[in-house]
């Protein structure tokens, strides 16, 4: 009897000890910092959270993923702080089913995988600010696409007649890809040499040399699509991505696109088109679409 009940209190100053010892380290998590920004500039000792987990530049960096560059030590899991819990690519606030109800008749090419594999290069995007802003975002981003594709239908530009006259040859780097190979592609119709080159660089892809990656590979051709969502002006002031988060309004992101032809009365049939997209978009996903559409 003496040797149960001792083996007894054994067993529940074990449980005991097991109950004291995982609230401390639960506690031990620490806060997570401000979330990574693939344009933003980091030295040596600044952190910065991504995916839930903290990470510090050993150097000098910029737009190299934590996790995915040597010049970031990992600190291990965060939670809470500015950085939260930071969603993983798989976490996009757009499912398939939506994507699908959106683009019902899009090209195969433009896969819902292909966009999800891309979300990794710029983790800002429909992860910023409130359910409601990061929805907003999602719509107001599909809805330029859509509309620079037809809905999802063109890869390339259809004019072949216009594919010789992207190639700036007074850029340094010239053309090297060839005289019309820096035509429209993707879901932005990414176009012109220099901008081949600013995203390929930005992206760590060659696509100076090789551009035609953009129309033969789904994840590069959102990518570029990101790119320029994410860190272009274009004829406006601020990227489409900072017009949405911060309220500016969805005519901020025609005007980064393609201001200079469809803003300030230069086509509001075509700015109408985008806004009535926006709208339908942000319909399905169940959000507002805020004030200031038109351009």
């Amino acid at each position: 009897m003496i040797r149960r009940l001792l083996s007894q209190f054994a067993a529940l100053g074990a449980m005991a000890a097991l109950l004291t010892v995982l609230p401390a380290t639960a506690a031990q998590a620490a806060v997570c910092a401000a979330p990574w920004s693939a344009s933003a500039v980091y030295t040596g000792g600044k952190t910065a959270s991504y995916e839930g987990r903290n990470y510090t530049a050993k150097w000098w960096t910029q737009n190299e993923r934590p996790g995915a560059s040597d010049v970031w030590a990992d600190q291990g899991p965060c939670t809470g702080g500015d950085g939260g819990e930071q969603p993983g690519p798989s976490d996009f606030i757009v499912t398939q089913a939506q994507f699908d109800q959106m683009f019902p008749n899009r090209n195969p090419f433009y896969t819902y995988s292909g966009l999800v594999a891309a979300l990794s290069s710029y983790p800002a995007f429909t992860n910023t600010g409130s359910t409601e802003i990061r929805k907003r975002e999602a719509a107001a981003f599909l809805a330029n696409v859509s509309h620079e594709t037809g809905g999802l239908v063109h890869i390339k530009e259809t004019n072949e007649a216009n594919y010789p006259h992207y190639c700036d040859r007074n850029q340094p780097f010239g053309c090297p890809a060839g005289q019309a190979a820096y035509y429209g592609r993707g879901p932005i119709q990414l176009s012109w040499n220099y901008n081949y080159k600013a995203a390929g660089d930005a992206l760590g892809i060659d696509l100076l040399n090789n551009p035609y990656q953009v129309e033969q590979n789904a994840s590069v051709a959102w990518r570029t699509g990101l790119w320029y969502w994410n860190t272009q002006t274009g004829a406006g002031s601020i990227t489409p991505h900072r017009a949405i988060v911060d309220g500016h309004g969805f005519g901020e992101t025609i005007r980064a696109i393609n201001g200079g032809l469809e803003c300030n009365g230069g086509n509001p049939g075509q700015v109408q088109s985008r806004i009535d997209k926006f709208t339908r978009f942000a319909q399905i996903l169940g959000t507002t679409t805020g004030s200031n559409l038109g351009c």
